[in-house]
């Protein structure tokens, strides 16, 4: 049996999948390599908890977990509307290949439809074949506002720890 789900992570078993999933994806191929680091692994779920601007969905097949998106409020000014990031997909290996991320996307599309949200974005490593696929699948696709310029790339600027 499927369940996919907005979860409740005042339930031990709820952060505990979310921590066992994304430790199986930052060791995958796409991931970074090895497990989180114990600080993120002690103090995650407390952080995702105090965010009402976060959702945590989850996916169990027959009580296991077996899928996870974690997506973000954001605003748009060009349409003036929310729109929901959706910041990490991850389909536990033993469940890869049975569509499941299509059903978790599709979920975070009737929460960002309930929401008022004119559009979803995320982002994929370019490496990341079959992700693109699977999304490009559920309706996705670079973003550009005029194809002249280019597509949008994602970038960061990693911050020190502290600033005092």
């Amino acid at each position: 049996m499927e369940d996919i789900f907005i979860s409740d992570l005042a339930q031990p078993e709820h952060g505990q999948a979310v921590l066992d999933l994304l430790n199986e994806y930052a060791n995958g191929d796409t991931g970074s390599g090895g497990d989180l680091p114990e600080y993120t692994q002690q103090n995650l779920i407390g952080e995702l908890r105090k965010r009402d601007n976060l959702h945590v969905i989850l996916a169990f097949i027959n009580d296991s977990p077996a899928g996870l998106l974690i997506a973000i409020d954001s605003f748009s000014t060009f349409s003036c509307k929310p729109l929901l990031n959706i910041h990490d997909v991850i389909v536990s290996a033993g469940f890869r290949g049975q569509g499941l991320a299509g059903r978790m996307l599709a979920k975070a599309e009737m929460l960002a439809v309930s929401r008022g949200c004119g559009k979803l974005t995320l982002e994929v490593l370019e490496g990341n074949v079959t992700a693109q696929k699977v999304y490009r699948a559920c309706g996705f696709e670079g973003y550009a506002l005029d194809p002249a310029m280019g597509r949008a790339l994602f970038w960061q600027k990693v911050l020190p720890d502290s600033l005092g």
